[in-house]
């Protein structure tokens, strides 16, 4: 099964924050009432609240504007420099979902943009799930969203590019119904001191079907599992194929 090492996404960083890690239309500005809704209102004002994947650190700061404490895990040492700046008042934790472990524990967590879906393998999907209920109060919330089949035929063939004066991106996207892996290759130029750099990266993700994700929160200590389709139950326009996921820790 392939997959991308979390520190390979260091060279996207930059992109990233600009792109989709900030801005009234960034998909954790989109994603906010949701938690609001379902998430949120189960956590305790000035609760503590683990952000796993939580790149750029934006819904971090959303979070500590809102009172709650908040510390970030996520497996790329530059996503996690502009975390930093991004939210100071934030912890961030430079670490993989799949083998992170904390000393403190948290009233509530959260994994966002289909972070989860980076994780190829289902036997290390159990692991991220036990790592979470790990570090959560008995009844604590944890929501999580996954691209499944539907968005990837939708979102994930063709190709994307952008073009500005001092920098340049190209991402290409396939996705394998069969084997329910997407690929996405990309190629980026940052112009610096006066000169170009390039940058690579193959970008992977498994398509888990709803029972699987489903069944692996149950395995790994969580009930009261609920779903939610992203365009259809949650309004969120040109998210098709996407999924929430609310549990509860046991």
């Amino acid at each position: 099964m392939p997959e991308t090492l979390p520190s390979q996404y260091d060279d996207f960083a930059w992109f990233y924050h600009k792109y989709w890690g900030s801005g009234q239309s960034s998909f954790v500005t989109r994603a906010l009432p949701v938690l609001e809704r379902f998430l949120l209102a189960l956590v305790p004002r000035g609760g503590r609240i683990l952000d796993l994947c939580c790149g750029t650190g934006q819904l971090a700061g959303e979070l500590v504007q809102r009172g709650y404490q908040v510390t970030g895990v996520d497996g790329s040492a530059e996503m996690l420099k502009f975390a930093r700046h991004t939210s100071p008042e934030a912890e961030f934790v430079h670490a993989d979902v799949r083998t992170f472990a904390l000393p403190s524990l948290y009233d509530g967590a959260v994994c966002l943009f289909d972070s989860l879906n980076h994780v190829m393998r289902l036997n290390e999907l159990h692991a991220a799930f036990r790592n979470v209920r790990a570090v959560l109060r008995r009844e604590a919330p944890f929501m999580c969203d996954f691209n499944m089949d539907a968005g990837y035929q939708a979102r994930w063939q063709g190709s994307f590019g952008l073009a500005e004066d001092d920098h340049a991106l190209v991402f290409r996207s396939t996705y394998d119904a069969e084997a329910r892996v997407a690929q996405s290759i990309g190629t980026m130029f940052r112009l610096e001191h006066g000169a170009w750099r390039r940058a690579d990266l193959t970008m992977h993700q498994r398509c888990y079907s709803a029972d699987e994700i489903t069944g692996a929160l149950r395995s790994t200590g969580f009930a009261a599992i609920s779903t939610y389709d992203a365009e259809r139950d949650l309004g969120m326009r040109g998210q098709v194929g996407r999924t929430f996921f609310l549990s509860r820790r046991r």
